[in-house]
Order: C-alpha cells, then structure tokens, then sequence
C-alpha cells in the first residue's frame, strides 16, 4: 500500500561479455548486461538509472557487485548490492553477503554470506497525524 514503484528491469542487453572471456579490472555500465565469462574485479551500474545484471551459469564475478536489477545461474565471490529485485536461480552461488529489496530464490541456489533487506527509506512508509491539541 505504501510502496514505492519500482523501475522496470532491462529487456534489451546492451553489452555481453561472451564465455572464454576473462575482464581484469573494475567494470562499469549502465542498461542491461550480460556475463557468461569471467569479470576479476567490481561489476557497477550507473547510479540513479535502471540497470539489470544477468549472470549465466558459466559467468564468475570476483569482486563487488552494485546493481538495479540481477539474476544470477553463476557464481559472485564478493558483496552484493541490488537496489530492486534479485533472482538466485537454481545453479546460482554467493559467496559474501547480499543487500536486497526483493528476492527470489530458487531451489538449489547458494548463498554463503548473510542475506540483508534494505527496505525503502522509513520516510516513505511514515503516516502523519495530527495531534489533537493541533500541534
């Protein structure tokens, strides 16, 4: 009832990063992206802007990942941040601990950390009464 709209998740992949394929260093992106290789360092979406993660079975991430939307069938060693909606599909394995809004998990998905909720700021969900004195 209080809620706050979420955005949509990507559709379209703008970029994919095939397998075979090993990226050493830091990666930043904004729209959809998806991995089926391997990324040595921190995958990051452009702040403020709807962005979706898709992580094949075969994909690895070694490091920090900070997305809108994410479904993983491969393995992050490394934190998890995802401001929306997270999918842990049946092949998915986290090691390290994950921030969410909204998760699905399902069966024999993985995770080796500790799951945190991050709700929507308090303010949002905060009524104002009047008090009866008119303060």
């Amino acid at each position: 009832m209080f809620s706050k709209k979420h955005s949509k998740p990507q559709t379209q992949i703008d970029s994919l990063i095939g397998a075979g394929t090993t990226i050493e260093g830091n990666l930043n992106f904004s729209g959809g992206l998806r991995i089926d290789g391997q990324v040595n360092g921190n995958v990051v979406a452009e702040q403020g802007k709807p962005s979706t993660l898709v992580l094949s079975e075969h994909a690895q991430v070694n490091g920090e990942v900070n997305v809108t939307h994410l479904v993983i069938n491969g393995t992050i060693c490394g934190p998890v941040f995802v401001s929306e909606y997270m999918e842990l599909q049946s092949k998915a394995k986290v090691n390290g601990d994950v921030h969410y809004t909204t998760l699905e998990i399902q069966l024999g998905a993985i995770v080796e950390g500790h799951l945190i909720h991050t709700s929507t700021s308090v303010q949002d969900k905060v009524v104002a009464f009047k008090s009866s004195n008119g303060e």
